[in-house]
């Protein structure tokens, strides 16, 4: 127990809270900025059994805040390099690397005996496939996003509320770090937050992360924090997240994508529009529209539209990694 000498020492732990951190499972969505505070702080504290999902290869744009990896890594999977460096840094947990994309359709099987889940994905796409999940399976789920010098971290599901109870709806300007820009040391700082919120999960501490929220303001220099142990989940149908086997033929699809991003669209019969043709579009009766981009984003704004002029058979598909 020496490596875990300084941690044992804490009553609230001991040896029998190490022992549920080593027979402890956790999936880590993402092994990006967030993954890279968040893995390396799990792996070192002994967490029994870690599983990483990610799609993306490291690029040298994500040196400056993705600090797990190397000049050496770049054009590997994020997956595998965060993988050895986790194995690197403790050889007694047992490590699993997974290449690939969250979607509804891959969501159960890498939910299969996990104990919690961290969304590090940074996609508000994944983070509300993985709510959605979550919550079915009353499984934890910690939540991190960050954009420019500002973040949150936050228990959701297990029991308590999920991410579309605090966040039914998305911000009209929501962007991502790509084209928002993002500071290092914020990222860093919400991935902390979420594994402390993580063992502290695991190991059921008091007061409890599951329904607890942590700002992070490093513009003005300012932490807060909230419970929303009581916030009710949103009423009436939530905007679904679809994989491309959840199309239907009768759907009528909407592929937002100009040809130059995507030049074969999502399904051979889907419509091309702009995301500015919406407001002017009037879908066919009778039919479910499923909006269709990369990340979701755009496809999340064009429903709204359409939800606000009464149209309410309505599915969204994130058609890649945001």
């Amino acid at each position: 127990m020496t490596r875990y000498d300084r941690q044992t020492i804490l009553p609230e732990i001991g040896s029998a809270g190490q022992t549920r951190l080593a027979a402890s499972h956790v999936l880590v969505v993402g092994a990006g900025g967030l993954g890279s505070s968040v893995i390396p702080a799990l792996a070192g504290a002994g967490i029994g059994r870690l599983r990483l999902l990610d799609d993306d290869l490291v690029s040298e744009s994500n040196l400056h805040r993705q600090t797990i990896f190397r000049m050496s890594d770049i054009g590997q999977p994020k997956a595998d390099c965060a993988a050895r460096e986790a194995r690197r840094l403790n050889p007694e947990i047992e490590l699993q690397a997974i290449r690939g994309w969250l979607d509804p359709d891959t969501a159960g099987p890498l939910l299969e005996n996990v104990d919690l889940v961290v969304d590090a994905a940074d996609s508000f796409a994944v983070s509300y496939i993985l709510s959605d999940e979550c919550a079915r399976r009353r499984l934890p789920l910690i939540a991190g996003s960050v954009l420019g010098r500002q973040g949150y971290a936050g228990g959701f599901c297990g029991g308590g509320p999920s991410l579309r109870a605090l966040f039914p709806e998305l911000p009209r300007n929501a962007q991502s770090c790509a084209t928002a820009g993002v500071m290092g040391p914020v990222v860093a700082t919400v991935g902390a937050l979420q594994a402390q919120m993580a063992m502290s999960a695991l190991l059921g501490l008091e007061p409890s992360p599951i329904g607890q929220m942590v700002t992070v303001d490093l513009a003005g220099w300012r932490f807060s924090s909230f419970r929303f142990t009581d916030a009710p989940e949103p009423d009436g149908p939530a905007l679904p997240f679809i994989s491309r086997n959840g199309l239907r033929p009768s759907d009528c699809v909407i592929e937002l994508r100009p040809e130059s991003e995507s030049p074969s669209p999502v399904a051979p019969h889907a419509l091309r529009l702009g995301p500015e043709a919406i407001a002017e579009w009037e879908p066919p009766s009778g039919q479910r529209v499923v909006l269709c981009c990369r990340s979701g984003l755009r496809a999340w704004r064009a429903a709204r539209q359409l939800a606000d002029r009464g149209h309410a058979d309505l599915a969204l598909l994130a058609d890649g990694q945001a």
